[in-house]
């Protein structure tokens, strides 16, 4: 095995648990965006675009779609003998499994695997942020400065910054100081979770905060043992398009940002693809009735109805004079005729029946999951049924095959919540 100067290890394990009934069966980097995208599409693109050609995906939560999705790697042209993407999920160790419990824990179960490459320099990224970055320019200024860590980080408004870990810097954008979430924030530098380690020096420091804290991580423990130690760690600035979509807020709003008419985030540049690993698809059929404006179409797709400003994934029907608007539809989801969507997303293979309307009445706060759903989007999570001539309110959940006994009245007010589990109805 050649050794590598430098290989990406990718944190994709995580629940995001704030993306409530969306990252329910899976991983936060597996769900669905921008039509045909997974999120985790826009990391592995990075690093190929990067010419870096060595990633270990670390999984963990609902793994089996992201596994699926990424397979040996071909979509992004990481099947390499020698290299490419190598899934590293929790495995027995010394007659014993232990699962990863803290963001550089997982590095930490997996210092063998990057001792084969014998790099000097290892990129830790994370697969649940929707952005573009050239990981190159920041490896050229991790040389430049001959710095032990490079932090990417990004301008925030300094009203928002107690709600990210500031790094503050010297004039030259050394850092010297690392606070998580500060009630009065020194600097607007918010960490991108994105970082560039000299081998050596994170090796040891693992090795050495394992011995402390069993559930290590980069933000709370190594990033401040290393500024202890007097390691030179300089601040990357990075100012394009970065997005967490870690709440369904931000979530649906990411989504939007992709239709405007000067879009935030583009996905038609050419000199910087985005790939995904989707099997081929027939063209979408545009019916002589639909009427479609500010919106992504993916392929298969056949709308014989209205949608405007929405993102619509693959292999979706929407029939005649439905309106579907502001919306997310993923993946194989079927709208039948005389339905209103509003403000809403449908998780994959979702099934709306006919004269169903989701998304109009009073703004609502969800009673169950307050936290989750509050910004007037209601959520139809993956493999659900809704019956016809049902109503759905803001800030509505559905999960589950329902049927029209389980709606009160035929209605789901603005701000509850419908469950099928285990064959038995759940109305919060």
């Amino acid at each position: 095995m050649r050794t590598k100067e430098i290989i990406a290890m990718l944190l994709a394990g995580g629940q995001g648990s704030r993306l409530g009934i969306l990252s329910q069966s899976e991983a936060k980097p597996a769900v669905c965006f921008g039509g045909k995208y997974r999120i985790i599409d826009f990391t592995l693109s990075n690093c190929i675009n990067s010419g870096i050609d060595t990633v270990g995906v670390l999984t963990q939560y609902q793994p089996l779609t992201l596994h699926k999705h990424i397979g040996i790697g071909t979509a992004w042209d990481l099947d390499k003998t020698n290299g490419g993407v190598t899934i590293l999920a929790p495995h027995l160790k010394n007659d014993r499994g232990a699962w990863y419990s803290g963001t550089a824990n997982a590095i930490y179960q997996n210092i063998n695997f990057i001792d084969a490459y014998q790099p000097e320099y290892v990129l830790v990224i994370s697969g649940d942020h929707i952005y573009k970055m050239d990981y190159s320019k920041m490896f050229d200024f991790h040389m430049k400065k001959n710095c032990d860590v490079t932090i990417a980080v990004l301008e925030v408004d300094l009203k928002e910054a107690s709600r990210f870990g500031i790094m503050n810097t010297d004039e030259n954008d050394k850092i010297y100081e690392f606070e998580e979430k500060p009630k009065e924030p020194k600097s607007n530098l918010a960490s991108m979770g994105i970082y560039i380690f000299n081998w050596k020096k994170l090796r040891q420091a693992l090795i050495e905060d394992n011995k402390i804290h069993d559930d290590s991580d980069f933000g709370k423990h190594i990033i401040p043992m290393m500024l202890e130690n007097k390691e030179k760690i300089y601040a990357y600035r990075f100012n394009s398009y970065w997005k967490d979509v870690g709440t369904i807020k931000s979530y649906w709003e990411a989504n939007m940002d992709l239709i405007q008419t000067l879009p935030s985030f583009n996905l038609y540049e050419e000199f910087w693809k985005v790939y995904t690993n989707m099997e081929h698809q027939a063209p979408e059929f545009i019916g002589e009735s639909a009427d479609i404006k500010s919106s992504i179409i993916s392929e298969g797709c056949e709308i014989y109805g209205n949608v405007y400003n929405c993102v619509i994934g693959a292999n979706v029907l929407i029939e005649k004079d439905v309106i579907i608007k502001d919306s997310i539809v993923m993946a194989n989801v079927v709208v039948k005729k005389n339905s209103r969507i509003y403000k809403a997303i449908l998780d994959e293979n979702v099934f709306i029946d006919e004269n169903v309307e989701i998304g109009t009445g009073e703004n609502i706060i969800n009673k169950s999951d307050p936290k989750i759903y509050n910004s007037e989007i209601s959520v139809i999570g993956k493999d659900s049924f809704v019956p016809k001539n049902i109503f759905i309110g803001k800030n509505c959940v559905v999960s589950g095959k329902t049927c029209e006994d389980d709606y009160d009245s035929g209605k789901l007010l603005s701000g509850e919540s419908l469950f099928i589990k285990n064959n038995k109805v759940e109305v919060l």
